[in-house]
């Protein structure tokens, strides 16, 4: 079959990019408001895009024709932002964080959370998550009824008992959640990983 995008309106166009652009990481962010209020919630349009400058990109929507969502708002007022990574033992609570809360309300109580200090930024870590990106606003750029949001990574924590002889995360022993199309998800593990080198050049 082939699509053909002209015509197709952008919720058709949404479901189908969302089912073969897989698996996608969550970008779990977590931010403060310039009223002081915590909020978490869950972004799969999410990619590293470059290691010097170490950046990430996130595209977040609108709540609403000219309404932002609260991360794009608090992290356009405030530059800050954290990404928390989604276990498979987080799943829960971060399917929690997604229902469309208002403003004034703390993501972090509603899921059962623990917001703790982060060392570069503002907005709390997640406790919970292995690991979390301490990011600053780079840049935002609109597109269409989406902020493309581009962070400047600043600290990453990452749980001791993840980290291989080298001092990197493992990645087989996270158990990364990975967002599929729909209410689809997917999880990494160990036993569904393999290795595959780079061939030598002839």
């Amino acid at each position: 079959m082939d699509i053909n995008f002209k015509g197709l309106d952008p919720k058709q166009i949404y479901k189908i990019m969302t089912s073969v652009i897989v698996p996608r990481p969550i970008a779990w962010i977590s931010t403060v408001s310039k009223d002081g209020i915590n909020n978490l919630a869950p972004f799969s349009y999410f990619a590293g895009i470059s290691s010097d400058p170490p950046l990430i990109a996130v595209s977040i929507g609108s709540k609403s024709p000219g309404e932002k969502k609260d991360t794009w708002k608090n992290i356009e007022e405030t530059g800050e932002f954290v990404i928390n990574m989604v276990t498979k033992d987080l799943l829960s609570h971060m399917n929690i964080t997604s229902l469309p809360f208002d403003t004034e309300v703390d993501e972090f109580e509603k899921a059962g959370l623990t917001p703790v200090p982060s060392t570069s930024v503002k907005p709390p870590r997640v406790k919970e998550s292995p690991v979390n990106i301490e990011c600053r606003r780079y840049q935002i750029i609109e597109i269409g009824k989406m902020g493309l949001i581009l962070g400047e990574v600043l600290t990453v924590h990452i749980r001791d008992d993840i980290l291989n002889e080298k001092g990197y995360a493992d990645t087989t022993k996270l158990e990364i959640i990975g967002r599929l199309g729909g209410a689809n998800y997917c999880l990494i593990t160990a036993e569904n990983t393999f290795e595959l080198k780079r061939p030598d050049k002839e």
